[in-house]
């Protein structure tokens, strides 16, 4: 990699000043696992790296009966806290999934969310892509087995954070940082699709920094968290998928259902959530509304495998939400 200057602030003003415009191609790190990856590889070639570590916050706190999570908090920290297991069981769930034990140790909530795509062409610095500033996508015509078959073009990237779908289905908010103050940004207006600005995958401008994920009080939900990875081991899911429930007596009085690893963002499936409203859940009723949640899908020419494996993320997902056992 090149050389590079580096900055350690112990507080979010001097990190957001660090981050100022005037730093050419300033970048903040955390657990490092994204960051480090794509420059030992030539892929981003920072002049300037701002550590974070020390001055974003690391704690859980209850706030109007949710919680306010601290963007450079462990992952492996995330996935054991009491309060979220209880209250967030789809974001625990998410949370322990990611990787190996040491790369939950060392990788952060803020790093999971705002990591960049795992394309192989992105990650090649052969490949000029989109991304890269380039005037084509290669995986169109190429390698696609694990790129969208939703919302994709003209990059058809697949968002890669584990965090980023349970944070859409339960709704949560994401503190920013800039010169000008904070802003607080919806999760499901945070992530944005390659129309928006095919360089990027969220709005966060180059000198904020996420300091926080902000959990409304959850409510009476059922929750179920389903993943599908080619090995058991250390491995990118190929689909996987968040169900929210909130039940009247034995049928479902609303439903929120978001999958993950389809899109360039969370992809959240209305028709998946009306055809499970009203119905008590079943293997029929989980199978319909998995069913309908991957209506309108558009695959490239050798990933259409992924329709009946987000599928069966759906299904399973809904029916872990249930309480109905799965394998």
């Amino acid at each position: 990699m090149k050389p590079f200057a580096y900055v350690n602030p112990t507080n979010e003003k001097e990190a957001v000043a660090a981050l100022a415009p005037e730093f050419e191609k300033a970048l903040p790190l955390g657990g490092g696992q994204d960051l480090l990856a794509r420059m030992k590889d030539y892929v981003t070639q920072p002049d300037r790296i701002v550590n974070v570590k020390n001055a974003l916050e690391a704690t859980v706190m209850p706030l109007s009966g949710g919680l306010r999570i601290g963007a450079a908090m462990k992952m492996a920290d995330l996935a054991e806290h009491a309060d979220v297991k209880r209250l967030y069981p789809a974001l625990a769930a998410a949370a322990i999934e990611v990787g190996t034990p040491q790369i939950r140790n060392q990788g952060t909530v803020g790093g999971n969310l705002n990591q960049r795509p795992r394309c192989w062409y992105f990650r090649n610095e052969e490949f000029v892509c989109f991304k890269k500033g380039g005037n084509t996508c290669f995986s169109i015509t190429g390698e696609n087995q694990f790129h969208a078959i939703f919302g994709g073009g003209p990059s058809f990237i697949v968002h890669p954070s584990s965090l980023a779908v349970p944070s859409v289905a339960y709704g949560a908010t994401f503190r920013l940082l800039g010169p000008k103050g904070e802003r607080l940004v919806p999760a499901a207006e945070y992530f944005t699709l390659p129309t928006a600005n095919v360089r990027v995958e969220n709005v966060l401008a180059p000198d904020e920094l996420q300091t926080h994920v902000i959990l409304p009080a959850p409510g009476n939900l059922k929750s179920g968290h389903y993943e599908v990875r080619y090995k058991t081991s250390h491995d990118w899911p190929i689909a996987f998928a968040t169900v929210l429930l909130a039940m009247k007596g034995s049928t479902v009085g609303s439903a929120r259902v978001v999958m993950g690893a389809v899109a360039p963002i969370p992809w959240r499936s209305q028709a998946a959530e009306k055809a499970l409203a009203g119905k008590a859940i079943t293997e029929e009723t989980a199978a319909a509304a998995a069913e309908a949640a991957l209506q309108g899908a558009r695959p490239l020419s050798e990933n259409a495998y992924k329709i009946q494996v987000a599928k069966t993320a759906v299904k399973r997902a809904i029916l872990r939400a249930a309480g109905i056992q799965t394998v």
